[in-house]
């Protein structure tokens, strides 16, 4: 009985330690070498500060900028708490918080894209469709004196197809969209 315990013990430890610390240290140190840019977030920098990350989404505000679409993570955009609303289509809850948004993010009489007024899954989501980004486009263009054709090109331009032509959706990523349109303005 002490032998069996004893080598039940020391299995559990010598298996910890391999699966639980060097197999995670082994393949997080591969995907550094292999894949460095992914391995660290996708991390964006400007004027040597990070200011966001290509994989995780962030709250824009004001009508200068593309808005992203709204978050049920946390208080917004928190990694930490990733998450979905977790309401049903039919729930009184996110109906009301949907209506609530579309009556306040009228734009004429075209419809509202769906991802501008629901959030993601993760809560986290930096795209939104084409047809979100096209639709602020009078705002952001009347906020910056900027023309409805200039901000329509830097769409199309930051506009990342399906992969292999079939996987996904066209998306945009909402904080490169911003940044080239701050680039665009500065120059």
């Amino acid at each position: 009985m002490k032998k069996t315990l004893i080598t039940a013990t020391l299995y559990t430890l010598i298996t910890a330690v391999i699966l639980g610390i060097g197999y995670p240290l082994l393949i997080t140190g591969i995907d550094h070498v292999l894949f460095p840019k992914q391995a660290s977030g996708e991390l964006i920098t400007h004027n040597g500060e990070v200011i966001g990350s290509h994989l995780i989404g962030q709250t824009f505000t004001g009508d200068t900028y593309f808005n992203s679409r709204p978050s049920a993570a946390g208080t917004g955009y928190d990694a930490s708490s990733s998450s979905g609303s977790n309401y049903g289509s039919t729930s009184k809850v996110l109906i009301d918080r949907v209506q609530a948004s579309v009556t306040t993010d009228q734009n004429g009489s075209a419809p509202v894209p769906v991802d501008l007024v629901t959030a993601s899954g993760s809560g986290l989501d930096p795209d939104i469709s084409p047809a979100a980004a096209y639709y602020q486009v009078p705002r952001v263009a009347h906020a910056r004196h900027l023309s409805e054709s200039t901000l329509t090109h830097l769409i199309d331009d930051h506009t990342t197809q399906r992969q292999f032509g079939l996987l996904g959706e066209p998306r945009v990523n909402v904080l490169d969209l911003n940044l080239a349109l701050d680039n665009l303005s500065t120059h």
